[in-house]
């Protein structure tokens, strides 16, 4: 039975350099044991055993806040995994299967410290191992945080985009409306047999409402006040066909009306008014339109800065107040939801640093996330960015709940959070602190109870 498990593991490509000798001592101290396809381990399971895939195939399901997905699909034979020696893993941060009937071989982390003195060419295998698994799931790790990332764009960029095109979706229709009734009015108009004199007093009082529909500032109480006075006076001249509401929100006064009526009076003068307020509709529209198409245009052009999306994705000369200034811009619609008070303090002449814009701006949006997370509402941040001797140090400060003593030093490990099941996934301090450190950075972070505050250091130049 030994000689032929030794035989097996001698045929697997992983171990095709470990000496004879060492096999057999593995094969002293581990077991042989054959799984069926399906779940073999759960995630959280103690990860306490080395295992040497000698058949089969198996495969970890980790969710990381996108759904349940396959890490590394290469887990086959040959493959070392499990708790391997200097490993920090300790549960399994997923689901394990057997994709098919699997043989793995596996050995008990109470023989380690024996094995890597008796067995140091094996030992060596399994640190490449290691560096391996670590590289795939960095890579995974990396991609699924930026599909959370890009999930919460999605959400916050559909939100701040729904406003402006509902508003410019309705106006289009009004203005369709309000052309339609402007044409019938004019065609009305050159029916009435008005003279020269007559058309340029309707064209100047017309400009003149326009002007005003534009540049109206009045109260609700002022509004009302002027309805009432339109009604009372287009009582008086016996007319009821004219919406005194629209009149109002136009600002157009009861001046206005008696210096055309004396020129164009009876119903030359009702057909004169609705043109005149069709076409002060069709101007107000027109600028709404244009403002919520600015807003969507501006908003895109804000995603497409913090995304870095006309660059290359390499290193260059990054500006720091302008990185931060896009990830508020792109959260805005979360702020706004928890009425948060956002200072911003960037000293004037601050020096860039060499990052790839598109990652640097990656950190400042997973911070400001997070203390979003942490405030409550009406809550404060405060964002404070300066040059420290070779440095900048960004220090993003919250008023939120703190972060225990007893987890601070946990924050950056890979799937940890503080945040309540289903709002976190335990990627993005782990990732944000590599990023930074890619850069020649680093991260640090002081709490107490009512303050919390993440100091990013950059080097410039």
């Amino acid at each position: 039975m030994h000689d032929d498990l030794i035989s097996r593991l001698a045929e697997l490509s992983t171990l095709t350099d470990v000496p004879k000798e060492e096999l057999e001592w593995l094969v002293r101290h581990g077991e042989l044991k054959s799984f069926a396809p399906g779940l073999i381990m759960k995630k959280g399971e103690k990860a306490d055993k080395l295992w040497i895939i000698i058949d089969g195939r198996i495969s970890v399901h980790i969710d990381r806040g996108t759904g349940p997905k396959v890490v590394n699909t290469e887990i086959g034979k040959g493959t070392l995994t499990g708790f391997l020696p200097y490993s920090r893993l300790k549960v399994l941060p997923g689901d394990v299967y057997a994709d098919e009937k699997t043989d793995m071989f596996y050995i008990s982390v109470d023989h380690f410290t024996e094995m890597i003195n008796k067995c140091p060419v094996f030992t060596g295998c399994t640190v490449h191992s290691m560096i391996d698994r670590a590289r795939i799931h960095n890579t995974s790790a990396m991609q699924d945080e930026k599909l959370i990332s890009m999930g919460k764009l999605a959400a916050g960029l559909a939100h701040e985009l729904n406003n402006p095109a509902s508003v410019a979706i309705r106006d289009a229709k009004l203005l369709k409306k309000n052309q339609t009734e402007a044409d019938e009015a004019v065609k009305k108009l050159r029916q009435c047999g008005l003279d020269e004199k007559q058309f340029e007093i309707i064209e100047d009082t017309r400009s003149e409402c326009i002007k005003l529909s534009l540049n109206i500032s009045l109260t609700p109480l002022q509004k009302s006040d002027l309805q009432d006075e339109i009604t009372d006076w287009l009582e008086k001249n016996h007319i009821n066909t004219i919406d005194t509401g629209q009149l109002a929100n136009l600002g157009i006064s009861t001046k206005i009306l008696n210096n055309l009526i004396i020129f164009v009076p009876g119903n030359a003068f009702v057909i004169a008014l609705e043109w005149i307020l069709a076409s002060c509709s069709i101007h107000s529209i027109t600028t709404e339109i244009e403002q919520s198409t600015t807003q969507i245009y501006n908003l895109v052009e804000a995603v497409k800065k913090f995304t870095y999306m006309d660059n290359l994705a390499e290193k260059e000369q990054v500006d720091i107040e302008t990185g931060i200034i896009h990830a508020l811009r792109v959260l805005e619609s979360k702020s706004k939801s928890k009425n948060a008070d956002i200072k911003l303090e960037i000293q004037n002449g601050l020096p860039s640093v060499f990052a790839n814009g598109a990652a640097l701006n990656q950190v400042w949006f997973s911070l400001l996330d997070n203390a979003l997370d942490a405030i409550p509402d009406n809550g404060r941040i405060k964002i404070c960015a300066r040059n420290e001797s070779d440095f900048v140090a960004v220090r993003i400060i919250d008023n939120g709940s703190g972060i225990p003593a007893e987890k601070i030093n946990k924050i950056y490990d890979p799937f940890y959070t503080t945040k309540s099941p289903g709002q976190g996934t335990g990627l993005g301090l782990d990732l944000t602190r590599r990023l930074i450190r890619a850069y020649n950075g680093d991260i640090f972070v002081y709490s107490e109870e009512g303050r919390t505050e993440f100091c990013v250091n950059l080097k410039t130049g």
